[in-house]
């Protein structure tokens, strides 16, 4: 395998946010978008957060990850079949509706709510304090690390029983920050905590929620 670049990840992350300009603008507004569903539930609001995470997730996948990176690194490969994998995953959880969008639980909304905060503006204003500005910048939704920090806080933000299958891969992708923050991407480091923390909430709720329905039962 060859060795990881920082500087050809950089230069793959520039090209990538050149070439899609103005995508990020309408990444953000597709933020605001899920932030409103999640806070003023409606009827459709699972389907329309589940079906921007899935958009989200397919565009990191294929575009982010087999076009523009894997011509650089085998990463490139295995993060374009990870988020590609992630973002099938979310179109079939809208058809089987196992993900709903619940009452809210105001420690988890509120953590949810850093979590997100973090993915759309606090990694940004790290990494521009490190340097890593446009068009060297990671837009949240568009590329893999503040996508999985931004999902996870979705996930938080629901309230709903979430099944392994669907925060596995986000797992994976944040452990992967270690190897990002080694390289210089200090940002990565609330990836990484953001991955940790938010499993063992996910599965904390959904352990209290099946205790809930035995009780039921």
């Amino acid at each position: 395998m060859p060795d990881f670049s920082i500087e050809d990840f950089f230069l793959v992350l520039q090209n990538y946010n050149l070439d899609i300009w103005p995508v990020q603008i309408f990444a953000y507004v597709l933020i605001a978008l899920v932030l409103y569903f999640l806070l003023k539930k409606s009827k459709y609001s699972g389907i329309i957060i589940l079906a921007v995470l899935s958009l989200f997730w397919l565009m990191n996948g294929i575009i982010f990850g087999f076009i523009y990176w894997s011509s650089s690194h085998i990463f490139g490969y295995v993060f374009g079949f990870f988020c590609t994998i992630q973002g099938i995953l979310f179109l079939y959880s809208i058809m089987k509706s196992d993900i709903r969008v619940g009452s809210p639980d105001r420690i988890y909304q509120f953590i949810g709510i850093l979590f997100i905060l973090y993915a759309i503006l606090g990694y940004q204003v790290l990494g521009y304090y490190l340097g890593h500005v446009y068009p060297k910048f990671f837009p949240a939704g568009l590329v893999p690390c503040p996508t999985t920090i931004l999902t996870f806080g979705i996930f938080l933000m629901l309230n709903s029983r979430i099944s392994i299958t669907y925060f596995i891969i986000p797992l994976i992708i944040s452990l992967g920050g270690f190897l990002a923050a080694y390289n210089g991407i200090y940002e990565d480091m609330g990836l990484i905590l953001t991955g940790i923390i938010g499993t063992i909430l996910i599965i904390h709720r959904n352990t209290q929620i099946e205790g809930k329905k035995i009780q039921t039962t």
